[in-house]
């Protein structure tokens, strides 16, 4: 059995020492995950790397594990976790208590702005969504590679799926979700 697979059955088992010595051998892969979707995001976020891994990983192990089956599965989890996080944060942020849609713009060079991407993050969550309603494998396998930054290889086999199965669905639901998000847009621009 891997380690992390070891230390994650201990940590459901309530070892509380496991959830110490979890967080050593994951932390490098969490923070690349964070890196990636950071870069994703509008420049000058207050949320850097090292804080999306903390948030994501006491929402993972804070109260416990949720009974992963593997590695892959942690990491999974640690990838819905972060996507969460970001789209609970440009919620907020989008709010009127908290700025609604006014943003920062420095006085020397103002040009008329372009939609944030909170809003492009907020929109892909809700087209992502409804895929998952339609075809909750194909919504998993976006999940694990935008979110997770997986390689098909990877994701097809934290699916149980075939490589070639996996570059089906990619294509689809990126097809998909590009249809949904673009027709989104076009209805707000009414």
């Amino acid at each position: 059995m891997h380690e992390v697979t070891r230390l994650l059955n201990a940590i459901e088992q309530g070892d509380p020492q496991a959830a110490e010595q979890l967080l050593p051998l994951v932390y490098g892969e969490l923070r690349r995950q964070a890196a990636r979707k950071l870069a994703q995001e509008r420049p000058g976020q207050t949320l850097d790397a090292t804080a999306l891994v903390h948030e994501a990983y006491l929402r993972l192990v804070g109260d416990g594990a949720s009974g992963w089956q593997s590695r892959g599965h942690f990491f999974a989890a640690a990838a819905e976790a972060m996507r969460r996080i970001l789209v609970e944060r440009a919620r907020r942020k989008k709010r009127l208590k908290h700025g609604g849609g006014l943003r920062r713009v420095p006085l020397d060079g103002v040009r008329a702005a372009a939609g944030a991407p909170s809003d492009d993050l907020l929109a892909l969550d809700e087209a992502l969504a409804q895929l998952a309603e339609e075809d909750p494998v194909k919504a998993r396998l976006v999940e694990l590679r935008f979110f997770a930054g997986l390689s098909v290889e990877d994701a097809a086999r934290c699916l149980g799926i075939s490589r070639a199965t996996a570059d089906r669905y990619w294509a689809y639901a990126r097809a998909w979700l590009y249809e949904k998000v673009r027709a989104g847009e076009k209805s707000e621009n009414r």
